[in-house]
């Protein structure tokens, strides 16, 4: 797992829900098929509506074309994200979308909890409503260490909630394999 994590931000609003994560028309794909599971990453977000993803006007999309990954690799949110369904296919499409973390105000907690146990990204959570300071394409670094978001455009830092207890899971790969190195199971 990388310590420092650079990349472009991609700002969405309050409440975005698993069916604009990933909209259930798109679950028919294999999560273990490789050429079927990269189409998650294409229609990773691809529910989202203009008007939740902090682009006045349009004309950003989170996927452009016909690619399965993402410039973007942090997501900054509002309160409440992940909420609706309690689908796994939501953190997984982000990943493998090219996500490594999403910050955000609040989770719902399956979302949260389907992040970490799958290992599939960094849920932090602020203290400050970033999606009002932090605009899309910003480039931002995440230092997992120090639980900092500096965004390099604007050059100013973010205090992050720390990751705590959940940390070792995400870094171990799943709950799973974190389960397995700590001698929970054999």
């Amino acid at each position: 797992m990388e310590k420092i994590v650079k990349g472009k931000a991609f700002v969405l609003g309050d409440n975005i829900d698993t069916d604009q994560i990933i909209p259930a028309e798109y679950l028919v794909y294999s999560l273990s098929d490789p050429e079927e599971s990269k189409k998650y990453g294409h229609y990773a977000l691809s529910g989202v509506p203009f008007s939740q993803a902090g682009l006045p006007g349009g004309g950003i999309t989170f996927i452009s074309g016909e690619d399965f990954t993402s410039e973007y690799t942090i997501i900054i949110g509002g309160s409440n994200f992940g909420c609706g369904s309690s689908r796994e296919h939501a953190p997984f499409a982000l990943q493998v979308a090219g996500v490594k973390a999403v910050i955000a105000e609040s989770y719902a907690r399956i979302f949260y909890r389907n992040s970490v146990d799958g290992g599939f990204l960094l849920p932090y959570e602020t203290p400050l409503k970033l999606n009002d300071r932090i605009k899309t394409g910003d480039e931002v670094e995440l230092d997992v260490n120090a639980n900092i978001l500096k965004n390099l455009t604007t050059g100013k830092t973010y205090n992050l909630r720390s990751l705590g207890s959940i940390l070792p899971i995400i870094e171990a790969g799943d709950i799973f394999k974190y389960a397995r190195q700590s001698g929970m199971i054999v």
